[in-house]
């Protein structure tokens, strides 16, 4: 007796220590192996190989590139529905195993033995998140055992409910469409919760080959698909034989859309954007994706610059608007034609045209830099230099006239003739510290101080915000910050701001403005004047009439517009009309802009 039961304390307590053992040893294994797995919390930070979101200044999503899930459904909203038709499908076990369905791994073996082929998977929904999150798709026994430790990672670390919502917002399922939320959208035209049965089941359905299934591909299989998959609903009790019976007998209604954010909301500016991008990153970051790209642009005004060149430019002309804040060289517009997707050549900044009168500023603030003041008096008559003899408009000519008077009535011969006096260096030299004439280096030639060099509308205009910003130049961007997938800053534009340069001295810049000012309430650009604001700007026209311009500029924006036809031919118009089209843009804007001053000029002039 007192044998029995030592033996059965002895099978007790081994059992105990076995069982405590095992416990532990499992314990261990699973915190090892976990300690050489990737992260289970960077399951939010998942993004595939090269995709970028662009946002606008305020979060706005203007275009997402790349194979990027468009939408996703957020956590806890999945429907029901949605959920049960995928588990029907794919995992009917889910909820009963712990991420790998052993019964289900020996089902599809022997079904596969009788079969003499692969006719059966047996990779859960777990095991599936797992490869898309982590892995990659190639057929291997050692990415296969990555796969089965990952999902039992999975499953220690999330709930059902979140591995299936996971799943299902990252789960490809064709036609570009990486997630239920696109997919619905995609072949649909619906949000993932106004999906009918039918219509459920046959996305479900597509899961195991989506290049194949997918209805806009061979909609015959994918209907058979819809079948299997509302018969698999029915036997795991999901639906009624009612509801069975409905969803079998249901046309199928697609309604093909594009993917949400695939096509720019402003394209001339984020295909110059991208551009930039390897510039700003390393190879290997653009290849890892995930990349948010905060960008200057502010949405609203870019699509009323849009309508400002399609609605008040001449008569068969094209045209470019750009907008940049002085103080921070962000660039907050940036249209480069009337119509990208019928011409993507981008005149804001791919187009070298003659920026004419507006290139008049470097040769008055080199002036000023030497020592002239605006109400310095020069003679102006027709005249030439070395066979170079310049004519005003309209042959117009006023004799003795102070400089403000000259730059406020756009005179030809003046301009020249500082420049002559105050030398072809010391003009480049302030043009170039604004970034004017690095693509195309500046010639010495008598004609540049009305502007006969070729510039951007984007340079122009950003050398334009440099004397706004009161002499000191920063570079323009299209970029405010750029991030990763972790949101960790990658690039930001504190960066060329900490690089700007003092391009010329503020009490010049300041000059320079507060002539620019006369121009707009007393010279060549009065149709760009506002009510209730300062402008300081300047007009210009080409020779032979073949690009008008206008840039202005408020204390804390600067905008050039730009008119003129691809081919170089005469436009039927003045500069007075980019001006209008300025004001008219600026008008749009008005109550985004706080009303501003200038800074008074360092000496007051008669």
């Amino acid at each position: 007796m007192k044998r029995t039961i030592s033996n059965c304390l002895f099978i007790l307590t081994s059992s105990i220590a076995i069982g405590s053992i095992t416990a532990i040893s499992e314990n261990f294994i699973s915190l090892t192996v976990d300690s050489f797995l990737p992260e289970i919390s960077k399951i939010n930070e998942f993004s595939r190989p090269g995709t970028i979101t662009l946002l606008d200044n305020d979060g706005e999503i203007i275009q997402k590139i790349g194979a990027v899930s468009r939408e996703k459904v957020a956590p806890g909203e999945m429907p029901t529905l949605i959920k049960k038709a995928f588990i029907a499908s794919e995992d009917r076990r889910f909820y009963n195993h712990k991420g790998v369905d052993l019964l289900g791994i020996s089902r599809a073996i022997i079904t596969n033995i009788r079969k003499r082929s692969v006719v059966e998977g047996a990779s859960t929904i777990t095991q599936q998140l797992a490869r898309i999150i982590f892995l990659n798709q190639e057929r291997t026994l050692k990415r296969k055992l990555k796969e089965i430790t990952l999902a039992y990672k999975l499953e220690r670390e999330l709930t059902k409910g979140e591995i299936i919502e996971q799943y299902l917002n990252n789960v490809y399922l064709g036609s570009g469409a990486y997630g239920i939320s696109d997919a619905a959208w995609i072949y649909f035209k619906k949000k993932p919760e106004n999906l009918s049965l039918s219509e459920i089941a046959l996305i479900a359905g597509i899961t195991p080959a989506p290049s194949l299934f997918s209805p806009l591909v061979n909609s015959d299989l994918a209907l058979k698909r819809r079948s299997m998959v509302l018969q698999k609903m029915y036997l795991e009790k999901f639906i009624s034989k009612e509801e069975l019976s409905s969803a079998l007998t249901s046309p199928l209604i697609l309604q093909p859309a594009i993917p949400k954010y695939s096509i720019s909301k402003a394209p001339f500016f984020t295909s110059w954007a991208q551009q930039s991008l390897p510039y700003l990153l390393t190879k290997e970051q653009l290849e890892i994706g995930g990349l948010q790209i905060h960008t200057s642009l502010i949405l609203d005004w870019q699509l009323k610059a849009k309508d400002i060149l399609l609605n008040y430019s001449p008569k068969d002309t094209n045209g470019a608007i750009v907008a940049i804040e002085p103080n921070t060289g962000l660039i907050r517009v940036l249209v480069g034609g009337k119509n990208f997707y019928q011409n993507q050549f981008n005149r804001a900044t791919q187009a070298l045209r003659s920026p004419g009168s507006t290139f008049k500023i470097f040769t008055y603030a080199a002036a000023i830099n030497e020592g002239y003041k605006p109400e310095d008096v020069l003679f102006d008559t027709p005249r030439c230099w070395y066979g170079y003899c310049p004519k005003n408009f309209g042959g117009k000519y006023y004799g003795e006239i102070s400089l403000i008077k000259a730059l406020a009535n756009s005179l030809n011969t003046v301009a020249v003739d500082l420049l002559s006096k105050v030398g072809f260096k010391k003009v480049i030299s302030i043009a170039n510290s604004f970034g004017i004439g690095q693509d195309r280096v500046l010639g010495r030639y008598y004609s540049l101080a009305i502007g006969a060099n070729e510039e951007t509308v984007l340079n122009m205009t950003a050398a334009y915000a440099g004397f706004t910003n009161r002499g000191r130049y920063i570079k323009p961007s299209p970029i405010k910050e750029i991030k990763s997938s972790n949101n960790k800053i990658l690039w930001s534009q504190e960066i060329n701001i900490k690089k700007s340069t003092i391009a010329i001295p503020i009490k010049v810049a300041d000059t320079i403005n507060w002539m620019l000012r006369k121009v707009v309430t007393e010279g060549s650009g009065v149709a760009a004047s506002l009510k209730d604001r300062e402008v300081a700007g300047k007009t210009g026209t080409s020779e032979g009439n073949r690009d008008l311009w206008f840039i202005g500029s408020i204390p804390q924006l600067s905008t050039g517009v730009w008119f003129g036809k691809d081919n170089n031919e005469i436009i039927d118009g003045t500069s007075g009309d980019a001006a209008y089209a300025w004001r008219k843009f600026m008008e749009g804007i008005n109550n985004d802009l706080k009303i501003l001053k200038f800074p008074d000029p360092p000496l007051k002039v008669n």
